[in-house]
């Protein structure tokens, strides 16, 4: 794994995080206990702050970035991934927040400032525009991203489910390293 400082910030990672060899993460970013980063994912906090919390997952070929303090977005914009997430492959998480238990769809995008509430299932392929609040308990989908239907209870405990498989994954890969 590359963990990179920037302008004097250094990553804060959990003893308990997995971060794959090929990944690669920079700067002002802080990723909770549990949670993993898999291969070829670029997380950047160079520019702002990153946040990631516990047992969140950060699948292969994901970016995540933030947004700069300029004339044209005062104070920049973070990125937050809350608790229980999970981010599919070559997903693009832009100074957006992610509350806690939601999926976002295999190559999706969601921009800045764009709010995913929480129990909230983003079909793959997906665009969030900037701005946009996706309100909790319901499945999204489109370019934009539309209101799709509420989530079924099974659906909405699946979406733990997947947080837990998948820190029993990081646990496998820990034990191989």
């Amino acid at each position: 794994m590359t963990i990179r400082t920037f302008q004097n910030h250094s990553p804060t990672i959990d003893a308990s995080a997995y971060i794959d060899e090929t990944a690669l993460v920079i700067g002002q970013v802080t990723i909770g206990a549990d949670s993993s980063v898999w291969p070829m994912t670029v997380i950047r906090g160079d520019i702002n702050d990153v946040t990631i919390g516990q047992r969140s997952n950060i699948q292969d070929a994901s970016i995540c970035h933030v947004s700069h303090d300029g004339p044209y977005s005062p104070g920049g914009a973070k990125l937050t991934v809350g608790n229980d997430v999970t981010v599919g492959h070559a997903v693009v998480l832009h100074a957006c927040t992610l509350e806690d238990c939601c999926l976002i769809g295999i190559g999706s995008v969601i921009l800045d400032h764009a709010v995913v509430r929480k129990h909230v299932i983003v079909g793959a392929g997906s665009l969030v525009p900037g701005g946009k609040v996706l309100e909790s308990g319901y499945l999204y989908m489109g370019r934009p991203a539309k209101q799709i239907r509420a989530l079924t209870q099974a659906e909405i405990d699946s979406l733990i489910y997947s947080a837990q498989h998948y820190v029993k994954v990081k646990n496998l890969h820990q034990d191989n390293t």
